[in-house]
């Protein structure tokens, strides 16, 4: 129990200060509130009213948000490949590279798809 007692003193300073911040900044924080504050804001464009269903996306943002994740997954991946290359030998680089050829798979779908065209 020795053992993990500085992780867990670290993680009750870590909560205690994450705790302590939010407290403070509700307490001593501006108050001025107006509608400009309160009102929706879209990267300088005004808000446009959504239907009631919340509206549909278009099917762009879903394959571009696929990629980003599979790009993230292959980073994960590629690290601790990178860090034990030697040990791994051969065989390591023959599975990342079809790894990695899956990945250039999924790329290559949503490239012909138009998901990374923006109108």
């Amino acid at each position: 129990m020795n053992a993990y007692a500085p992780i867990l003193v670290l993680g009750a300073l870590a909560a205690g200060f994450a705790i302590f911040s939010v407290v403070m900044a509700t307490l001593i924080g501006p108050k001025r509130y107006n509608r400009a504050k309160l009102a929706a804001y879209e990267c300088g464009i005004e808000p446009t009213p959504t239907p009631a269903g919340g509206g549909r996306f278009p099917i762009k943002y879903y394959l571009t948000a696929m990629l980003f994740i599979i790009f993230d997954i292959e980073i994960v991946f590629l690290y601790p490949w990178a860090v034990s290359f030697d040990a791994l030998g051969v065989f390591g680089l023959v599975e990342m590279l079809l790894f990695v050829l899956t990945v250039f798979v999924a790329y290559a779908y949503v490239w012909r798809r138009g998901g990374l065209e923006w109108d």
